[in-house]
Protein backbone atom coordinates (compact mmCIF):
# COMPACT_ATOMS: atom_id res chain seq x y z
CA UNK A 1 0.00 0.00 0.00
CA UNK A 2 1.38 3.48 -1.06
CA UNK A 3 0.76 6.01 1.42
CA UNK A 4 0.68 9.86 1.29
CA UNK A 5 2.33 12.04 3.99
CA UNK A 6 0.62 14.70 5.33
CA UNK A 7 3.27 17.40 5.95
CA UNK A 8 3.29 20.97 8.06
CA UNK A 9 4.61 23.46 10.51
CA UNK A 10 3.10 23.23 13.57
CA UNK A 11 -0.73 24.72 13.92
CA UNK A 12 -0.99 24.26 10.23
CA UNK A 13 -3.51 22.20 10.06
CA UNK A 14 -2.42 18.84 8.78
CA UNK A 15 -3.85 16.88 11.68
CA UNK A 16 -7.28 18.59 11.25
CA UNK A 17 -6.71 17.60 7.15
CA UNK A 18 -5.78 13.98 7.98
CA UNK A 19 -9.16 13.78 10.28
CA UNK A 20 -11.51 15.36 7.75
CA UNK A 21 -9.66 13.03 4.89
CA UNK A 22 -9.90 9.94 7.07
CA UNK A 23 -12.84 10.10 9.37
CA UNK A 24 -9.67 9.97 12.32
CA UNK A 25 -8.84 11.11 15.72
CA UNK A 26 -5.57 12.83 15.75
CA UNK A 27 -5.39 15.37 18.47
CA UNK A 28 -6.01 18.72 17.29
CA UNK A 29 -4.62 21.26 19.73
CA UNK A 30 -3.71 24.96 19.40
CA UNK A 31 -0.07 24.47 20.56
CA UNK A 32 3.18 22.71 18.87
CA UNK A 33 3.61 19.38 18.69
CA UNK A 34 0.24 17.70 19.59
CA UNK A 35 1.35 14.96 16.72
CA UNK A 36 4.04 13.31 18.42
CA UNK A 37 3.52 9.76 16.26
CA UNK A 38 2.30 9.42 13.00
CA UNK A 39 -1.36 8.23 12.64
CA UNK A 40 -2.23 6.25 9.40
CA UNK A 41 -5.56 6.52 7.81
CA UNK A 42 -7.69 4.97 5.30
CA UNK A 43 -9.48 7.82 2.89
CA UNK A 44 -11.85 7.26 0.37
CA UNK A 45 -11.73 8.32 -3.29
CA UNK A 46 -14.88 9.67 -4.30
CA UNK A 47 -15.99 8.56 -8.14
CA UNK A 48 -18.88 9.66 -9.97
CA UNK A 49 -18.28 7.03 -12.40
CA UNK A 50 -18.72 4.42 -9.57
CA UNK A 51 -21.34 5.76 -8.30
CA UNK A 52 -23.24 6.24 -11.56
CA UNK A 53 -22.40 2.57 -12.86
CA UNK A 54 -23.68 0.83 -9.06
CA UNK A 55 -26.82 2.91 -9.96
CA UNK A 56 -27.35 1.29 -13.60
CA UNK A 57 -26.42 -2.02 -12.11
CA UNK A 58 -28.63 -1.43 -8.65
CA UNK A 59 -26.26 -3.02 -6.86
CA UNK A 60 -26.58 -4.19 -3.49
CA UNK A 61 -22.89 -2.85 -2.43
CA UNK A 62 -21.05 -0.37 -3.70
CA UNK A 63 -17.38 0.12 -2.91
CA UNK A 64 -14.70 3.07 -3.72
CA UNK A 65 -10.96 2.82 -4.06
CA UNK A 66 -8.99 4.01 -1.16
CA UNK A 67 -5.39 5.96 -0.41
CA UNK A 68 -3.84 5.98 2.88
CA UNK A 69 -2.58 9.24 4.62
CA UNK A 70 -0.20 9.26 7.17
CA UNK A 71 -0.16 12.05 9.47
CA UNK A 72 3.19 13.43 10.59
CA UNK A 73 4.61 14.97 13.27
CA UNK A 74 5.33 19.02 12.93
CA UNK A 75 8.39 20.48 11.33
CA UNK A 76 10.08 23.73 12.63
CA UNK A 77 13.12 25.22 11.25
CA UNK A 78 16.13 23.29 12.36
CA UNK A 79 14.78 19.95 11.97
CA UNK A 80 17.15 18.92 9.55
CA UNK A 81 19.44 18.92 12.78
CA UNK A 82 17.34 17.55 15.02
CA UNK A 83 15.50 21.06 16.11
CA UNK A 84 11.56 19.72 18.08
CA UNK A 85 10.62 16.75 16.60
CA UNK A 86 13.02 16.97 13.72
CA UNK A 87 14.35 13.09 13.51
CA UNK A 88 10.80 11.87 13.99
CA UNK A 89 9.48 14.31 11.33
CA UNK A 90 12.28 13.30 8.91
CA UNK A 91 11.78 9.52 9.24
CA UNK A 92 7.85 9.72 8.78
CA UNK A 93 8.92 12.00 5.56
CA UNK A 94 11.59 9.60 4.55
CA UNK A 95 8.97 6.48 4.79
CA UNK A 96 6.22 8.44 2.72
CA UNK A 97 5.65 7.55 -1.29
CA UNK A 98 4.70 11.08 -1.84
CA UNK A 99 3.79 14.58 -0.01
CA UNK A 100 0.90 16.84 0.59
CA UNK A 101 2.30 19.76 1.94
CA UNK A 102 -0.35 21.86 4.25
CA UNK A 103 0.69 25.49 4.31
CA UNK A 104 -1.80 27.96 6.33
CA UNK A 105 -2.87 31.21 5.31
CA UNK A 106 -6.13 31.21 7.89
CA UNK A 107 -5.19 34.24 10.74
CA UNK A 108 -6.12 33.18 14.15
CA UNK A 109 -4.62 34.73 17.37
CA UNK A 110 -5.17 32.47 19.52
CA UNK A 111 -3.13 29.53 17.71
CA UNK A 112 0.53 30.34 17.32
CA UNK A 113 2.64 30.63 14.34
CA UNK A 114 2.43 32.54 11.18
CA UNK A 115 -0.40 32.77 8.19
CA UNK A 116 1.52 33.33 5.29
CA UNK A 117 1.62 30.11 2.98
CA UNK A 118 5.11 30.89 0.96
CA UNK A 119 6.97 31.64 3.83
CA UNK A 120 5.36 28.11 5.76
CA UNK A 121 6.48 26.63 2.11
CA UNK A 122 9.50 28.11 2.61
CA UNK A 123 10.45 26.63 5.93
CA UNK A 124 9.70 22.96 4.90
CA UNK A 125 11.35 23.21 1.70
CA UNK A 126 14.73 24.60 3.40
CA UNK A 127 14.46 21.65 5.91
CA UNK A 128 14.32 19.24 3.40
CA UNK A 129 16.67 20.51 1.16
CA UNK A 130 19.04 20.64 3.93
CA UNK A 131 18.88 16.97 4.94
CA UNK A 132 18.90 16.15 1.50
CA UNK A 133 22.20 17.76 1.05
CA UNK A 134 23.37 15.50 3.93
CA UNK A 135 22.03 12.05 3.13
CA UNK A 136 23.99 12.54 -1.15
CA UNK A 137 27.04 14.55 0.81
CA UNK A 138 27.41 10.89 3.20
CA UNK A 139 26.84 8.82 -0.22
CA UNK A 140 28.68 10.69 -3.23
CA UNK A 141 32.03 9.89 -2.36
CA UNK A 142 31.06 5.82 -1.36
CA UNK A 143 29.35 5.92 -4.93
CA UNK A 144 32.01 7.57 -6.72
CA UNK A 145 34.51 5.05 -5.25
CA UNK A 146 32.33 1.99 -6.20
CA UNK A 147 31.72 3.66 -9.67
CA UNK A 148 35.88 3.12 -10.10
CA UNK A 149 35.31 -0.61 -10.03
CA UNK A 150 31.70 -1.04 -11.49
CA UNK A 151 31.14 1.19 -14.86
CA UNK A 152 27.51 0.58 -14.52
CA UNK A 153 27.35 2.82 -11.76
CA UNK A 154 29.04 5.91 -13.50
CA UNK A 155 25.31 7.34 -14.45
CA UNK A 156 23.99 7.06 -10.77
CA UNK A 157 27.50 8.81 -9.57
CA UNK A 158 25.84 11.58 -12.18
CA UNK A 159 22.95 11.66 -10.85
CA UNK A 160 23.99 12.03 -7.52
CA UNK A 161 26.66 14.88 -8.59
CA UNK A 162 23.82 17.00 -10.32
CA UNK A 163 21.35 16.72 -7.08
CA UNK A 164 24.50 18.17 -4.97
CA UNK A 165 24.26 20.88 -7.30
CA UNK A 166 20.54 21.71 -7.34
CA UNK A 167 20.28 21.42 -3.25
CA UNK A 168 23.37 23.15 -2.77
CA UNK A 169 21.76 26.31 -4.81
CA UNK A 170 18.93 25.72 -2.21
CA UNK A 171 16.45 23.74 -4.77
CA UNK A 172 14.23 21.04 -3.94
CA UNK A 173 14.80 18.18 -6.70
CA UNK A 174 11.12 17.81 -7.24
CA UNK A 175 11.38 21.79 -8.53
CA UNK A 176 15.19 21.22 -10.28
CA UNK A 177 15.59 20.82 -13.62
CA UNK A 178 16.59 17.09 -13.51
CA UNK A 179 15.10 14.78 -15.93
CA UNK A 180 12.88 11.49 -15.10
CA UNK A 181 15.93 8.95 -15.55
CA UNK A 182 17.80 11.00 -13.44
CA UNK A 183 15.18 11.17 -10.40
CA UNK A 184 14.98 7.67 -11.13
CA UNK A 185 19.06 6.72 -10.17
CA UNK A 186 17.93 8.79 -7.35
CA UNK A 187 15.69 7.07 -5.77
CA UNK A 188 17.29 4.12 -3.93
CA UNK A 189 18.60 7.26 -1.59
CA UNK A 190 15.37 7.66 -0.37
CA UNK A 191 15.68 11.28 -0.76
CA UNK A 192 13.18 13.79 0.86
CA UNK A 193 12.55 16.40 -2.15
CA UNK A 194 12.63 13.56 -4.99
CA UNK A 195 9.15 12.59 -3.84
CA UNK A 196 5.76 14.14 -5.68
CA UNK A 197 4.02 16.38 -4.15
CA UNK A 198 0.26 18.39 -3.54
CA UNK A 199 0.19 21.57 -1.53
CA UNK A 200 -2.59 22.17 0.25
CA UNK A 201 -3.16 26.09 1.27
CA UNK A 202 -5.15 26.05 4.56
CA UNK A 203 -7.91 29.03 4.22
CA UNK A 204 -9.89 30.82 7.07
CA UNK A 205 -13.57 30.57 6.41
CA UNK A 206 -13.31 34.12 5.72
CA UNK A 207 -10.79 33.68 2.81
CA UNK A 208 -13.00 31.20 0.92
CA UNK A 209 -14.18 33.80 -1.40
CA UNK A 210 -10.40 34.67 -2.25
CA UNK A 211 -9.31 31.28 -2.29
CA UNK A 212 -8.09 31.82 -6.37
CA UNK A 213 -5.22 35.15 -5.55
CA UNK A 214 -4.32 32.97 -1.86
CA UNK A 215 -3.60 29.95 -3.72
CA UNK A 216 -1.90 31.70 -6.90
CA UNK A 217 1.19 33.17 -4.65
CA UNK A 218 1.98 29.48 -4.04
CA UNK A 219 1.20 28.01 -7.33
CA UNK A 220 3.35 30.95 -8.88
CA UNK A 221 6.54 29.74 -6.18
CA UNK A 222 6.42 25.92 -7.19
CA UNK A 223 5.84 26.90 -11.10
CA UNK A 224 4.10 24.01 -11.91
CA UNK A 225 6.12 21.64 -9.92
CA UNK A 226 3.02 20.71 -7.85
CA UNK A 227 -0.23 21.01 -7.87
CA UNK A 228 -2.04 23.75 -5.28
CA UNK A 229 -5.50 23.54 -3.75
CA UNK A 230 -7.06 25.84 -1.61
CA UNK A 231 -9.00 24.02 1.68
CA UNK A 232 -10.51 25.66 4.33
CA UNK A 233 -9.59 22.77 6.73
CA UNK A 234 -11.66 23.69 9.77
CA UNK A 235 -15.09 24.06 7.66
CA UNK A 236 -14.58 21.25 5.41
CA UNK A 237 -13.71 18.94 9.16
CA UNK A 238 -17.20 20.29 10.15
CA UNK A 239 -18.60 19.42 7.12
CA UNK A 240 -16.93 15.86 7.46
CA UNK A 241 -19.38 15.35 10.54
CA UNK A 242 -22.45 15.72 9.11
CA UNK A 243 -25.43 13.48 7.34
CA UNK A 244 -24.23 13.30 3.67
CA UNK A 245 -27.15 15.05 2.96
CA UNK A 246 -26.58 17.48 5.76
CA UNK A 247 -23.22 18.13 3.81
CA UNK A 248 -24.13 18.68 0.73
CA UNK A 249 -27.03 21.14 1.58
CA UNK A 250 -24.09 23.05 3.47
CA UNK A 251 -21.07 23.17 1.23
CA UNK A 252 -23.75 23.87 -1.81
CA UNK A 253 -25.14 26.62 0.17
CA UNK A 254 -21.79 28.59 0.12
CA UNK A 255 -21.22 28.09 -3.12
CA UNK A 256 -18.19 24.72 -2.39
CA UNK A 257 -19.92 22.14 -4.71
CA UNK A 258 -18.56 19.09 -3.42
CA UNK A 259 -16.05 20.45 -1.41
CA UNK A 260 -12.48 20.70 -1.62
CA UNK A 261 -11.54 16.91 0.46
CA UNK A 262 -12.61 14.86 -2.96
CA UNK A 263 -10.49 17.40 -4.75
CA UNK A 264 -7.40 16.31 -2.21
CA UNK A 265 -8.27 12.52 -2.22
CA UNK A 266 -8.10 12.34 -5.89
CA UNK A 267 -5.04 14.43 -6.67
CA UNK A 268 -3.35 12.21 -3.80
CA UNK A 269 -4.49 9.35 -5.84
CA UNK A 270 -3.08 9.81 -8.95
CA UNK A 271 -0.28 12.32 -7.72
CA UNK A 272 0.99 8.51 -6.15
CA UNK A 273 0.53 6.73 -9.78
CA UNK A 274 -2.63 5.57 -8.73
CA UNK A 275 -5.58 4.80 -11.80
CA UNK A 276 -8.91 3.07 -11.29
CA UNK A 277 -10.75 0.34 -12.73
CA UNK A 278 -14.44 -0.94 -12.45
CA UNK A 279 -16.51 -3.92 -11.68
CA UNK A 280 -20.35 -3.88 -12.37
CA UNK A 281 -23.15 -5.90 -11.32
CA UNK A 282 -26.35 -6.52 -9.40
CA UNK A 283 -24.37 -7.90 -6.60
CA UNK A 284 -21.40 -5.64 -6.43
CA UNK A 285 -20.50 -2.33 -8.29
CA UNK A 286 -16.45 -1.69 -6.87
CA UNK A 287 -13.57 0.80 -7.84
CA UNK A 288 -10.73 -0.89 -7.91
CA UNK A 289 -6.89 0.54 -7.74
CA UNK A 290 -4.26 -0.19 -10.65
CA UNK A 291 -0.74 1.36 -10.59
CA UNK A 292 -0.60 3.35 -14.41
CA UNK A 293 0.25 1.13 -17.06
CA UNK A 294 -0.50 -2.03 -15.90
CA UNK A 295 -1.52 -4.77 -17.96
CA UNK A 296 -4.95 -6.77 -17.78
CA UNK A 297 -3.43 -10.16 -15.74
CA UNK A 298 -2.50 -7.62 -12.77
CA UNK A 299 -5.03 -5.92 -12.47
CA UNK A 300 -7.11 -9.42 -12.41
CA UNK A 301 -5.14 -10.52 -9.52
CA UNK A 302 -5.67 -6.73 -7.79
CA UNK A 303 -9.35 -8.80 -7.56
CA UNK A 304 -8.03 -12.46 -6.64
CA UNK A 305 -4.54 -14.10 -7.07
CA UNK A 306 -6.80 -17.22 -8.60
CA UNK A 307 -7.80 -14.93 -11.57
CA UNK A 308 -3.90 -13.74 -12.31
CA UNK A 309 -2.73 -16.98 -12.27
CA UNK A 310 -5.21 -18.74 -14.40
CA UNK A 311 -6.15 -14.95 -16.61
CA UNK A 312 -7.55 -16.38 -20.42
CA UNK A 313 -8.98 -12.68 -21.30
CA UNK A 314 -10.69 -9.53 -19.61
CA UNK A 315 -14.12 -8.18 -21.47
CA UNK A 316 -13.42 -4.38 -21.45
CA UNK A 317 -15.62 -1.51 -21.92
CA UNK A 318 -14.94 1.96 -21.01
CA UNK A 319 -17.32 3.36 -18.00
CA UNK A 320 -19.56 6.16 -19.91
CA UNK A 321 -19.83 3.99 -23.37
CA UNK A 322 -21.09 1.08 -20.76
CA UNK A 323 -23.34 3.49 -19.09
CA UNK A 324 -24.84 4.96 -22.70
CA UNK A 325 -25.68 1.48 -23.64
CA UNK A 326 -27.34 1.22 -20.54
CA UNK A 327 -26.35 -2.60 -19.06
CA UNK A 328 -23.38 -5.14 -19.38
CA UNK A 329 -25.74 -7.47 -21.47
CA UNK A 330 -27.10 -4.99 -23.84
CA UNK A 331 -23.34 -3.39 -24.25
CA UNK A 332 -22.70 -8.03 -25.18
CA UNK A 333 -25.71 -7.79 -27.43
CA UNK A 334 -24.38 -5.00 -29.50
CA UNK A 335 -20.59 -6.52 -29.43
CA UNK A 336 -19.32 -3.47 -28.00
CA UNK A 337 -17.08 -5.57 -25.55
CA UNK A 338 -14.04 -5.50 -26.64
CA UNK A 339 -11.70 -8.63 -25.71
CA UNK A 340 -8.19 -8.18 -24.60
CA UNK A 341 -5.63 -10.79 -23.80
CA UNK A 342 -2.05 -10.50 -21.44
CA UNK A 343 -0.81 -7.27 -23.09
CA UNK A 344 -3.57 -5.14 -22.44
CA UNK A 345 -2.45 -1.62 -20.71
CA UNK A 346 -5.84 -0.74 -18.81
CA UNK A 347 -6.90 2.57 -18.93
CA UNK A 348 -8.33 4.73 -15.72
CA UNK A 349 -12.14 3.67 -16.10
CA UNK A 350 -11.93 0.56 -17.82
CA UNK A 351 -14.79 -1.36 -16.73
CA UNK A 352 -13.96 -5.24 -16.78
CA UNK A 353 -14.63 -8.31 -16.33
CA UNK A 354 -12.07 -11.47 -16.28
CA UNK A 355 -12.22 -14.92 -17.63
CA UNK A 356 -9.92 -17.14 -16.54
CA UNK A 357 -9.44 -21.19 -15.97
CA UNK A 358 -7.83 -22.65 -12.80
Amino acid sequence: MERLGIVGLPNAGKSALFNALTGGSALVAPHPFSTTETNVGMARVHDPRLLALSEMSESKKTVPATVEFVDIAGLVAGASTGEGLGNRFLAGVREADALTLVLRAFVDENVVGGHDPVDDLAVLELELVLADAATVESQINKRRKAARADKSLASEVVALEAAEAVLQAGTPIYRSNLDADQRNLLKPFFLLTNKPVLAVVNLGEDQVAEADAIVKAVADEVAGAAEVLGVSVQLEAEAAQLSDEERTELLEGLGLGEGALPRVVRAAYHLLGLRTFLTTGDKESRAWTLRAGAKAPECAGVIHSDLQRGFIRAEVIHWDELLDLGSWNKAKEVGRLRVEGKDYEVVDGDVLEIRFNV
